[in-house]
């Protein structure tokens, strides 16, 4: 999408900024719509606008956590909105909730309402069809978007501007959602039929919706609709009645299930989209995020149904600026990954399932010595209690047009989640997996290397499958979290990840036999933008003699090349060819990044500065995984001195799934508007 048709559109909706509260911005005039819509050229412009935004930075950066997968590790503290948000800890009256993504929507809701009234009026063509089917789409994402934050909001379905009543257009009422739902599913159905197939909408990249993209999107919020969601007696307002379950309606909700299923089969039957396969010696799904990353969209258009466009100096988004391995100085400059992956999910894989070394990234990029322009950097390897996001690494970037920016678009959605979506529902609806839902399961599992992984034969076996397969899958893309919810699954999560975590740090029941060490081969980042590196090589050494040997890091720098004999042997025995020069360094990954053993491993193979730092929030590489490496004791993420929980402890079931509305001061909802409800328990 070129940027000067994004930033043409944006100012050519009066007051239409982001920052602004939506019920503040001002009202657009006869004229200026009738500029903008006296021809289909001008209307394109418009409509390409009204993309911006709908995807803004609390998405990841907020909302892209507490699943079981990535968690924040925020610098300073852990009293900041990012990690309490991760947490399930909210508060309406402290930045532990969310304005951004509220304003942002209703922004993007009412452009799209501007672009709805004028395009009815337009002459019905082709071209006229294929706006209108855009905007549909656009309006009802950003709704499928509140409601999955917040519930039951506001509804505005015509411009601000024609809504006679000041006081119900400036002080709306949260509508329930199911009627929402019901609108923007109609609303969805009609946009397929205005959208043309993506071969033949003239495209070159899927960052605009084609019909493939309106029926995922139907999918995704049929199955939204028809699942599970945090609800309430919106007449009373009382906590008591605060519940996790779906709408009343079965019958409606069968029709919603069927829905997606035929959203899916549509897709799938087309035969247009298809799971990007190994290549260039890469796994399939690491030739997809990488070329993802390096916008070599040919590569990727097969499965990516839709990707929000943003490059240049006026769309690049703060996408994933935090969520990446951090880099220390060097030709990435300093970015500090914000967010880390949980071990218990990096240690989830199967061992030949291919996406954990393009989800995770147990390194880091860090000078060897102080940094100079002529020093050495090392991708250095990490401790369990840092591994970091590796989906859209810094390395496998284009470079930046600016220090701030990563011009990644944002991935919405691809063919594996029309896959997924269809496995689900295929359940759902014959009380149990169907051999065409299990095609689509194993097609996805396929592409990671476990096609012969068992497929289980229960409903509630196959929908837990499904979750799961969707964490291995769709790490880091901002749906999870939510997710969970509508399938029925996040309290199983949440409790279940609170147990596995303190499972892992006692290093018992399914983490019994795990290796405490590792020993990582020294590998120096290769500094350029585009680089391919995956992956450190290690071997997991549970021998004790071997052990021994390896905890004997020397003291003097003299005794270090028969330090590396050793290791060397220990390699040989593993399988491991040694080449003259490699270097080798024990990690222990239950003990923190900077305990004295670890630093002193890699000071053996280098390090003079910087050994005991890591481009991470501190909040974390600073801490161990195992207790006892902890002094008998959990460390206080996995759980507080007093026993409480440190990780996720915020969360009561029937009440968190969703956030409370923010009324600190101006711009804040419930300020802002005296007629809205808060949600019950806030």
């Amino acid at each position: 999408m070129k940027r000067y048709k994004l930033f043409i559109a944006v100012t050519l909706i009066t007051g239409l900024t982001s920052c602004q509260d939506w019920l503040s911005m001002d009202p657009y005039t006869s004229d200026d719509t009738e500029t903008v819509f006296e021809n289909e050229s001008k209307a394109e412009i418009f409509v390409e606008g009204c993309y911006r935004g709908i995807v803004n930075k609390d998405f990841y950066y907020q909302m892209g956590m507490g699943d079981g997968v990535m968690h924040s590790c925020e610098d300073g503290s852990t009293n900041n909105s990012k990690y309490n948000i991760c947490n399930y800890y909210y508060d309406s009256k402290t930045p532990n909730t969310l304005t951004g993504v509220y304003n942002e929507q209703y922004g993007a809701i009412e452009q799209a309402n501007i672009a709805i009234k004028n395009l009815y009026k337009m002459p019905e063509t082709a071209k006229r069809n294929q706006l209108l089917g855009e905007v549909l789409s656009i309006r009802a994402f950003s709704y499928l978007n509140l409601i999955r934050i917040y519930g039951d909001v506001p509804a505005r379905w015509i411009p601000m501007n024609d809504i006679k009543d000041t006081n119900e257009a400036l002080y709306p009422k949260r509508v329930s959602r199911d009627t929402i739902y019901d609108h923007i599913i109609a609303d969805l159905q009609q946009a397929i039929n205005y959208l043309p197939w993506y071969s033949a909408s003239g495209y070159t990249t899927p960052e605009r919706i084609s019909k493939q993209a309106a029926y995922a999107l139907l999918a995704r919020t049929a199955l939204y609709a028809g699942g599970y969601s945090l609800r309430w007696n919106l007449e009373t307002n009382d906590e008591s009645t605060m519940q996790v379950k779906r709408r009343d309606d079965t019958n409606r909700v069968k029709q919603l299930y069927e829905i997606a299923d035929s959203a899916c089969k549509k897709v799938i039957d087309k035969g247009e989209n298809k799971l990007v396969q190994s290549q260039d010696g890469m796994s399939g799904y690491e030739y997809l995020w990488y070329n993802f990353c390096q916008r070599n969209f040919s590569a990727t258009n097969s499965e990516m149904l839709w990707q929000l466009a943003q490059y240049g100096s006026e769309t690049n988004s703060a996408f994933d600026v935090y969520a990446q391995p951090g880099s220390r100085g060097g030709a990435f400059g300093s970015r500090k990954a914000m967010q880390f992956m949980l071990p218990t999910y990096y240690l989830s894989f199967n061992k030949n399932d291919t996406r954990r070394d393009v989800n995770c990234t147990s390194y880091s990029i860090y000078f060897l010595n102080k940094g100079a322009s002529n020093d050495t950097w090392v991708d250095v390897g990490t401790t369990y209690s840092c591994i970091m996001p590796g989906k859209f690494r810094l390395s496998w970037c284009v470079e930046p047009i600016s220090a701030d920016a990563r011009n990644l678009d944002i991935p919405i959605l691809r063919y594996s989640d029309v896959l997924l979506m269809y496995a689900e529902a295929e359940n759902y609806l014959n009380n149990g997996p169907t051999s065409a839902g299990i095609a689509a399961l194993k097609e996805v599992r396929s592409r990671a290397g476990i096609g012969d992984m068992e497929v289980p034969g229960t409903q509630s076996e196959f929908n837990d499958a499904i979750a799961q397969e969707r964490k291995w899958e769709f790490a880091n893309e901002f749906m999870l979290r939510t997710d969970l919810i509508r399938m029925g699954c996040l309290a199983k999560e949440i409790n279940a990840t609170k147990q596995a975590m303190k499972n892992l740090s006692d290093r018992k029941d399914a983490y019994a036999g795990i290796s405490v060490y590792r020993l990582y081969k020294f590998h120096k980042d290769n500094q350029v933008y585009g680089d391919t590196f995956l992956a450190l090589d290690y071997v997991d050494i549970t021998d004790p003699q071997e052990i021994s040997v390896l905890k004997s890091v020397p003291d003097k720098s003299t005794d270090y090349a028969a330090y590396q004999t050793k290791l060397a042997a220990i390699l040989t025995a593993h399988g491991i060819r040694v080449e003259s020069g490699d270097k080798w360094y024990p990690v222990d990954m239950f003990e923190a990044y900077t305990s004295s053993f670890n630093q002193k491993g890699r000071k053996a193979v280098g390090f003079t500065n910087g050994y005991n730092t890591l481009q991470i929030g501190n909040v974390i590489y600073t801490k161990p995984t195992g207790s006892q490496e902890n002094g008998g004791s959990y460390p206080n993420w996995i759980q507080a001195a007093d026993g409480s929980d440190g990780i996720y402890y915020g969360y009561k079931e029937n009440h968190c799934e969703l956030l409370p509305f923010a009324d600190k001061s101006a711009g804040h909802p419930m300020v802002d508007n005296p007629n809205l409800t808060q949600l019950p328990g806030y």
